[in-house]
């Protein structure tokens, strides 16, 4: 996971839906370094190349948490497509994550 404030995974492509996720972190730390290959494996399996991630350090910019009010990290955003949904923790349950993305209905 890159270290800075930001990274693009897998460029979307064009035409399709894109999916727009951003991953709140603080810090390199073993459970945020989880959560992002957590979340790059789901997308590939899911949604092949039309995605994008943007990884957010709350200890490099401390304000922008305030758009999406994180109060707890590690948290995914899933910005695009609306409604926005937010996943706290480490991504490691992979049916509760496509449930919360809305990739995979719930029951």
């Amino acid at each position: 996971m890159p270290a800075k404030r930001s990274s693009k995974e897998q460029p979307v492509s064009s035409g399709e839906d894109k999916w727009v996720l951003r991953l709140y972190v603080a810090g390199q730390t073993p459970k945020a370094l989880t959560a992002f290959s957590n979340l790059k494996k789901i997308c590939e399996g899911q949604l092949n190349s039309r995605y994008s991630i943007e990884v957010i350090d709350l200890l490099v910019n401390p304000n922008l948490g305030a758009e999406d009010q994180i109060f707890a990290l590690p948290t995914l955003v899933r910005k695009l497509p609306v409604p926005v949904r937010k996943i706290i923790g480490d991504l490691s349950n992979t049916e509760r994550v496509l449930v919360g993305l809305d990739l995979m209905p719930a029951g």
